[in-house]
């Protein structure tokens, strides 16, 4: 039995010798010969587009196919580069519908805005892409025969919104480090703010705190992508940025008072305490005594200074028109704060909770952007 096995552990070497060698001069050769595209088909050459990356709105690019001559898959990808671009760096590139089989590509309004922007064409811009389509069999890449030209008109807004948005530099409260820059809180599709202070110096927006970021700033109303902005002096603010529009609100925060309305009055001032937060220490609240008992509703209001130095003010009080007392089981949702229209005095107000009369307090007040902008009444 051993002797069997031996010859046969023997003979393999052999055997795998001589079906190697018959192999060599029968190898398998691929095949890359491609006939390229012919014809591009849609849209027409010079088509006009008003983009509308809001909407759902598509572009269909169809062409002719291309001819492998073992028959087999073509793969594509159509080109995008600036009017008077050859492609050999093209702006974009995208692999067709199907994972690359099909002969057609559709692309939304928001990609094609984006396309535009890495092309030069500015906000509110028109101007021309040209366009083409590769064809691949294995490593051979052949361009189509002809190209085209798509004329676009970009609509006011940034090509590319950003996920986050940090505040950076000398003048803000985490200074000029990139890894300590502050993140502002995303209030909508593409818009965003955040509430603190500046002091002497520059800052500016960026879009990440690693590596290179896009860099933002704000020109009087008007975002901007790259530089920086100047501050003179110490003051609180509220930044707000709209990417959909290029627009750069800016608002002094002059005041905020905790308003009480059985005294119809302010109670006292919250002062501005860092990381968005406003704070009153030590405070004593006595709920007013009706013939039904005892009232204690209360809310806030931020005195504020629009950029061209109008004064104002802005309510902010609960979600609900009118609410019950709190307890330690209340959800803490009872003390996030919303934005109210008008300065009605009873409605839309907070309640304290009973342990809070007659007692020494800390409220503070948080508009940061890890969590709904909310308060808390802390008893001493």
């Amino acid at each position: 039995m051993n002797k069997h096995i031996a010859i046969i552990v023997t003979a393999l070497p052999l055997m795998l010798g001589i079906l190697l060698n018959g192999c060599k001069k029968d190898d398998y050769k691929l095949n890359t010969n491609l006939q390229p595209v012919g014809r591009l088909t849609a849209p027409v050459d010079n088509k006009f587009v008003k983009l509308q990356p809001t909407t759902s709105a598509t572009v269909s690019f169809e062409w002719d196919q291309a001819r492998a001559e073992d028959g087999s898959l073509v793969l594509y990808e159509v080109a995008f580069d600036k009017e008077d671009g050859d492609f050999s760096n093209p702006v974009a590139k995208y692999t067709s519908d199907g994972g690359g089989v099909q002969n057609t590509l559709t692309l939304s309004h928001k990609e094609l805005n984006s396309i535009a922007g890495a092309a030069g064409i500015p906000a509110l811009g028109v101007g021309k892409l040209k366009w083409t389509v590769l064809a691949a069999k294995g490593y051979n890449v052949q361009p189509a025969a002809e190209t085209r030209l798509l004329e676009v008109e970009r609509p006011n807004g940034f090509a590319e919104i950003p996920v986050d948005v940090y505040l950076t530099g000398e003048a803000t409260e985490g200074g000029a480090d990139l890894a300590n820059a502050l993140r502002l809180k995303s209030i909508g599709n593409g818009v965003f703010e955040i509430y603190t202070s500046l002091k002497d110096g520059a800052y500016r927006f960026v879009d990440r705190t690693t590596g290179t970021p896009t860099t933002y700033s704000v020109d009087g109303a008007i975002l901007k992508e790259g530089g920086e902005s100047t501050h003179t002096g110490t003051k609180v603010y509220r930044l707000r940025l709209d990417f959909n529009n290029t627009s750069a609100t800016v608002t002094e925060i002059t005041g905020m008072g905790l308003w009480f309305a059985p005294d119809d009055k302010f109670l006292f001032d919250l002062s501005y305490a860092g990381n968005g937060t406003f704070v009153a220490s030590n405070q004593t609240i006595t709920f007013r005594q009706e013939s039904w008992g005892r009232d204690e509703r209360y809310k806030f209001r931020l005195n504020v200074k629009a950029a061209d130095g109008t004064d104002g003010e802005e309510w902010w009080g609960s979600s609900n028109a009118d609410n019950s007392r709190p307890t330690s089981a209340t959800p803490l949702s009872f003390w996030e704060l919303r934005p109210i229209a008008n300065n009605d005095r009873w409605n839309y107000c907070y309640k304290f909770m009973t342990e809070v009369d007659t007692k020494a307090c800390d409220v503070k007040v948080y508009f940061q952007a890890d969590k709904n902008y909310t308060h808390e009444v802390i008893v001493l």
